[in-house]
């Protein structure tokens, strides 16, 4: 498996607009990419040759409802690109990686990914990314 570069660190918030006003005017971020995939409402900051993603729950009792119900505020996980997802998740399960999924998913800008069990990866939340051909890395 090729890890291209960390694409993203997604952080869990309570309130995307105060966390996006406080990137805008501390740093000068711009965002690049919003939208709503399922259940989460996402904000993407790039940062050099990587992303800040802002997560936010639009629905009670999801997965990302419970981390921040659980942990607060916070780091959620890192994301890394990859070239062929299929044959990441091939190379992880021959090495008895779990994934919580056994197809990819549909994720930011048109990607592909998934994520790793936490219990397979000492409780660090790890997504991969195959990130679509129209995509300027």
């Amino acid at each position: 498996m090729k890890i291209k570069r960390l694409e993203h660190v997604a952080i869990a918030v309570h309130d995307m607009a105060q966390s996006k006003e406080m990137l805008e005017n501390l740093f000068g971020f711009e965002v690049e990419l919003e939208e709503q995939i399922e259940t989460t409402k996402l904000a993407m900051y790039p940062v050099g040759e990587t992303y800040l993603e802002l997560l936010e729950t639009v629905e009670p009792g999801s997965w990302l409802d419970g981390w921040i119900k659980e942990k607060g505020q916070s780091l959620f996980h890192l994301c890394f690109e990859v070239d062929d997802i299929d044959a990441a998740m091939d190379e992880l399960r021959a090495k008895g990686v779990k994934l919580l999924s056994e197809e990819p998913q549909n994720g930011h800008g048109g990607s592909r990914i998934v994520f790793l069990d936490p219990r397979s990866t000492g409780d660090i939340v790890i997504e991969l990314a195959e990130l679509p051909a129209s995509h300027a890395a």
